[in-house]
């Protein structure tokens, strides 16, 4: 591979990552958001050399799992950042895994490039576009998430869109919002993560963020908008 992603994280199995599958997940380095709840800040530098694992060493691990395990899931950080990532897909495909990913669609001309490659995608979204600046810390993201957004739709690949809940990131009425916002846009497969306190660095987050409570109670005006809807009380954002 000419270019290789940068990975610093690596499970080995994981029923919960990529829906259906039994699968592992690769940790890719660099994240350009600033998501006050996010539980992998230590992800969130472009470089972090030190502690990459060498793809040899994943490409290694994952042919002596063929046949039991289904796929193989990129997570992060932000693994669109990564320009090794087509050509990775690639050679997991090669291998005979189905492949994965979880996105903030923050480069959505990059994820239209890998979305051939992919079985699925999980893809958050993290609020109403109002917002949404609010959540990340960036300017225009709320166009790029939702562009992504149309992209992983209209593809027809299989996918999951998912929000986490903090109750002082995410009102309930908000919720509710976002959910029709979602469902109007042809969304059909949603998920509900509470915040979890475990990597979060804020600390004025890291109380009970009343999110489990808030995902309870909307789920009687949720669930009903979409073919599959779930909801997570020990989940990433």
């Amino acid at each position: 591979m000419e270019a290789q992603p940068t990975i610093t994280g690596f499970t080995p199995f994981t029923t919960t990552d990529y829906p259906g599958c039994l699968a592992a997940v690769l940790f890719t380095q660099g994240c350009p958001w600033s998501c006050p709840y996010c539980h992998n800040p230590h992800l969130r530098p472009s470089q972090e050399e030190s502690s990459s694992i060498g793809w040899a060493r994943i490409t290694r691990f994952l042919a002596s799992r063929t046949g039991l395990l289904d796929g193989v899931v990129f997570s992060g950080g932000e693994p669109t950042l990564q320009r090794g990532l087509p050509e990775a897909l690639r050679e997991i495909r090669t291998l005979g895994f189905k492949t994965g990913l979880h996105t903030a669609g923050i480069y959505p001309e990059r994820l239209a490039s890998v979305l051939p490659l992919l079985d699925w995608v999980g893809l958050d979204i993290k609020g109403l576009p109002a917002g949404y600046a609010g959540i990340t810390g960036a300017q225009g993201s709320a166009e790029r998430a939702f562009r992504s957004l149309r992209l992983v739709l209209d593809s027809g690949i299989a996918y999951e869109v998912r929000t986490t809940v903090h109750a002082r990131l995410t009102t309930f009425a908000e919720l509710v919002a976002l959910a029709h916002t979602l469902a109007d846009a042809g969304v059909r497969h949603y998920a509900l993560q509470a915040f979890r306190p475990q990597g979060c660095i804020d600390p004025a987050l890291t109380e009970d963020g009343g999110a489990q409570a808030i995902v309870e109670a909307v789920r009687e005006r949720i669930a009903p908008l979409f073919e599959t809807f779930r909801m997570q009380t020990e989940a990433a954002d």
